[in-house]
């Protein structure tokens, strides 16, 4: 098995401690729940208790009793008749306020709201009729719309009338006293889209009375109506303050409690606060942020291994105690789980009381949940760090393998280089002295394939004319002849010489690299300057500097750039008369600084303008003919020894070299 597998099963091995975490976090949910769901049973015992204590004396509402529910608000109602501020009256289709008349008519049934604020009873009846006919007090006998409230208490029948000649403020008539007026009951009556609505203030009747609302009106066969019930009237059922505050005063933090009738309505709910907010983001520490991640991260896990809650509605104001669960986990509207449990009140009655389970382990304490979140945090951690650090370590070594591999070819030649490396530690090491290794060897491999060539090429002329020389010079028979044989010969051992002297000046270059120091210096100063000074030596050509005067920072060698700048103006001059123009010039770019040298000599030959940089390559004429060529390789060896590139090419009246230098510190190798 290669090491880079027996890393990574090393590294799967380590998953074995988060998944015997989680396991241990999910066993400690579930016996965390269950000693919850203990409590909150004797908790909701208690409670049901001090619940039946309360509702001793109260009306038991039916399970199959018609019900008007009267919602609780915080504060009175403006009775206008149009209902704006009553709760949920824009939502038509709404069944936690709009109560609906089972009875059947022609017309869509008569529909109303109660609500409550403990002091007042609130009516909104709304009743779709196209044809209103409202009532005509010069005509009391004629039919005309109106509603009926009816009471049934302790045996009695209380009615009262609510009519109007036209919309507007109405007051409720007592039909047994010749039409007296009951001032207590007052409201507004208003036409709305295809009939009309009636919204009344009455006083707040005792808890359990029997309430009736009907609509009458003419129709074709007599008097039709739709309304209520009457026989039994709807009960009047609304929650109980005095039940509530008891209730409260034996909650937790984050639990809620509700009491239903037989029938499932809310008779009773409270609900008190987490106390344990979560702090601000704002207030976090790097440290506290990741753990609340991960703290979250844990929740959503242990919510995903827990059974799926049972969706309930919390704020419905009727429940069928059917469909509640004796125990276990529950979802409400707004998605957050609880733990329900229900307990019997006396009397077909229920209490259920919820815990909120909205964070992990909250039952415990959030400082079990942050512990093992701490500690989940730190070995998934560890074994990201593991995973990722023996992966990148057989990442390096597989590449440097490769790199290595595509070195050399199948003859043993060097075909390329090594990439270079900025790490430090012993792979970093062997990479480089691989790399070092490589160069060395591709560069000793090229100059052996290139030297007999080049040497072969350069020696063949020199050598040709010392051997038909000396072969010429037995056969001369003059002086003259003989020293014009001697001339010939000793000419071409001094192109000898001069082959020699350039090989060496090159090979002595490329030795001096590796010896060189590379400092931070302005290369517009040292242009600037360098040009000062050929100019002064050089009065029969025009050498300008066209450029910055600073600002222009390098990473190199100076003194190298300045050799390199000797060979390009030694070269402008051979190719430019007297007066001719020699331009330096240096041009900053986004990464880069362009030096370029300019001068007004005959233009390069296409096919020769990449090959000018080549040793023993040289297309001066006349009396320069013979020259080695090896100012311009140079040239490109002083440019890519500080990472840059070299070319030339044609200009108006000109030939321009451009020298391009990184102003970053160049990577040998990329």
């Amino acid at each position: 098995m290669s090491l880079k597998r027996q890393l990574f099963v090393a590294g799967l091995l380590m998953l074995l401690i988060p998944w015997a975490g989680l396991q241990f976090v999910l066993g400690l949910d579930e016996a965390l729940r269950e000693q919850a769901t203990e409590q909150l049973q004797e908790q909701a015992r208690r409670m049901a208790e001090t619940a039946g204590d309360r509702l001793i004396g109260n009306t038991v509402v039916p399970a199959d009793a018609p019900v008007i529910y009267a919602h609780p608000i915080q504060r009175q109602l403006h009775v206008d008749g149009y209902g704006g501020d009553w709760p949920g009256y824009d939502e038509e289709q709404s069944q936690q306020q709009w109560q609906e008349s089972h009875q059947t008519t022609t017309l869509s049934p008569l529909r109303w709201q109660a609500a409550t604020d403990q002091r007042h009873l609130y009516l909104l009846v709304r009743v779709s009729r196209p044809d209103i006919r409202y009532f005509d007090p010069g005509s009391p006998d004629q039919p005309h719309d109106r509603l009926r409230l009816i009471q049934f208490h302790n045996g009695e029948q209380i009615e009262r009338l609510i009519r109007t000649p036209a919309p507007g403020g109405v007051t409720a008539i007592v039909p047994d006293r010749n039409h007296e007026r009951d001032y207590r009951i007052t409201g507004q009556w208003e036409t709305v889209g295809q009939g009309y609505q009636v919204e009344l203030k009455l006083p707040l009747p005792p808890q359990g009375i029997r309430l009736g609302v009907v609509a009458e009106w003419p129709g074709t066969d007599g008097i039709e109506s739709a309304g209520t019930r009457l026989n039994p009237p709807p009960v009047l059922v609304t929650r109980l303050p005095l039940l509530e505050q008891q209730l409260s005063n034996q909650m937790a933090s984050g639990q809620q409690v509700r009491v239903l009738e037989a029938g499932g309505w809310v008779i009773a709910s409270q609900a008190v606060a987490d106390k344990h907010k979560r702090p601000a983001f704002d207030s976090l520490s790097p440290l506290e942020v990741v753990e609340q991640i991960a703290l979250n991260g844990l929740r959503a896990l242990v919510r995903f291994y827990q059974p799926d809650p049972r969706p309930v509605d919390d704020t419905a104001i009727r429940s069928d105690p059917q469909t509640l669960p004796d125990k276990g986990l529950v979802r409400h509207q707004d998605g957050k789980s609880f733990l329900m449990v229900t307990q019997p009140v006396f009397s077909g009655r229920i209490l259920v009381l919820e815990q909120s389970l909205d964070q992990l382990l909250s039952l415990a304490g959030n400082t079990l949940g942050s512990v093992i979140a701490r500690s989940t945090l730190l070995v998934v951690g560890l074994m990201l760090v593991l995973l990722g650090y023996v992966s990148w370590l057989s990442w390096r070594i597989t590449r440097l393998q490769r790199a290595v591999s595509a070195s050399v070819d199948d003859d043993g030649r060097i075909i390329g280089t090594l990439p270079d490396t900025r790490a430090r530690d012993e792979l970093g090491q062997l990479h480089q002295h691989f790399g070092q290794m490589v160069d060395r060897l591709h560069g000793y491999n090229e100059y052996l394939e290139s030297f007999s060539r080049r040497l072969s090429h350069e020696l063949k002329t020199p050598v040709a004319v010392v051997r038909s020389s000396l072969e010429n010079l037995h056969h001369a028979e003059s002086d003259s002849e003989r020293t014009s044989y001697i001339e010939r010969a000793t000419t071409a051992t001094d192109r000898l010489s001069q082959i020699l002297n350039g090989m060496s000046e090159a090979a002595r270059l490329e030795q001096s690299f590796d010896h060189a120091e590379k400092e931070r210096f302005d290369l517009a100063e040292v242009m600037e300057q360098t040009t000062h000074a050929y100019q002064q030596l050089d009065a029969d050509h025009r050498i300008v500097y066209k450029g910055p005067a600073g600002g222009c920072t390098l990473h190199g060698s100076p003194e190298l750039i300045v050799q390199l700048l000797d060979k390009l103006v030694d070269n402008a001059r051979d190719f430019t008369t007297t007066g001719d123009l020699i331009e330096i010039r240096l041009s900053p770019k986004a990464k880069t600084l362009e030096l370029g040298v300019f001068n007004q000599g005959p233009p390069l030959p296409e096919h020769l303008s990449s090959d000018i940089f080549n040793p023993f390559v040289s297309i001066r004429k006349g009396t320069q003919e013979g020259h080695l060529g090896q100012g311009l390789l140079i040239v490109k060896l002083i440019t890519e020894h500080h990472g840059g590139s070299v070319t030339a090419g044609n200009e108006a009246n000109g030939v321009l070299f451009t020298v391009s230098l990184p102003t970053h510190t160049p990577v040998p190798g990329q």
